[in-house]
This record gives C-alpha cells, structure tokens and sequence, in this order.
C-alpha cells in the first residue's frame, strides 16, 4: 500500500461517506444496511489500531497462567498459537484451574482484561460502562 492515503484514512473516509453522506438521504432498508456498513468499519479500524498490542498483553497473560512460552513472531503464527493456549486454559479450567485461591483471582484478571479489549473494538461504550 502507499503511504497516504494509509488504511485508517480510508476507512475513516468509507465510514464518513456512509455516515455523513448516505445515511441522511436513505431511508428504511438503505439506511439500516448503511448504519451497519458504517459500524462495521469502524470496528475494523479499532480492531487494525489496537490488534497487536491486545494480542501481546492477552499472550503475557496466558504466560502468566500456563508458564512463559517464547512469542511467535508473525501475526498469523501469534494469532494461532493463541488460539491453541486459550483451548490448553478452558482444558485446564474444565479440571479446576482457577477453582479458588491465587489462580481464581490471576484467571479472572486475565478474563476480565482479554475481555474488556474485545469490547474496545467491538463497542467502545459498553467497554467504558465495564
């Protein structure tokens, strides 16, 4: 990609279009779809802004929970060897990981901020009521 116009400028400039420009001259199904396309958009351009950092504190959590584990370097080795730890931490909850003591308050810590973040993206204003 070049550098300017960079991904965020034209998502934000889809999401301005959609909301500034269509919404107010569309009505019913037009309208709702466009409503829509335009949240879409902008939780896409939370979830490129934020994606990295959330995968690398969710990553120091889980080593926190189940032992240090080296980081993989790319994105998509990082996002599925995440994936493969969440499954190893519901194995272990599902045997009593986190039933009490120490490991309860550190696995609720960590479900609590992995959560909150999803909602940063996902709806920013049910993340600040959290």
């Amino acid at each position: 990609m070049q550098d300017r116009p960079n991904y965020d400028e034209l998502l934000e400039a889809v999401a301005s279009f959609l909301s500034n420009d269509v919404m107010p001259n569309a009505t019913g199904r037009i309208n709702f779809h466009a409503r829509v396309a335009a949240n879409v958009v902008e939780m896409v351009r939370r979830e490129l802004s934020t994606r990295e950092r959330h995968l690398a504190e969710e990553w120091v959590g889980l080593d926190t929970l189940l032992g240090g584990e080296s980081r993989p370097a790319s994105m998509a080795d990082l996002t599925e060897r995440l994936h493969q730890r969440n499954a190893d931490l519901a194995e272990r909850i599902r045997g009593g990981f986190g039933d009490g003591g120490s490991e309860r308050a550190a696995l609720l810590a960590h479900l609590h901020r992995v959560t909150h973040d999803k909602l940063t993206v996902t709806n920013p204003a049910w993340a600040a009521e959290a």
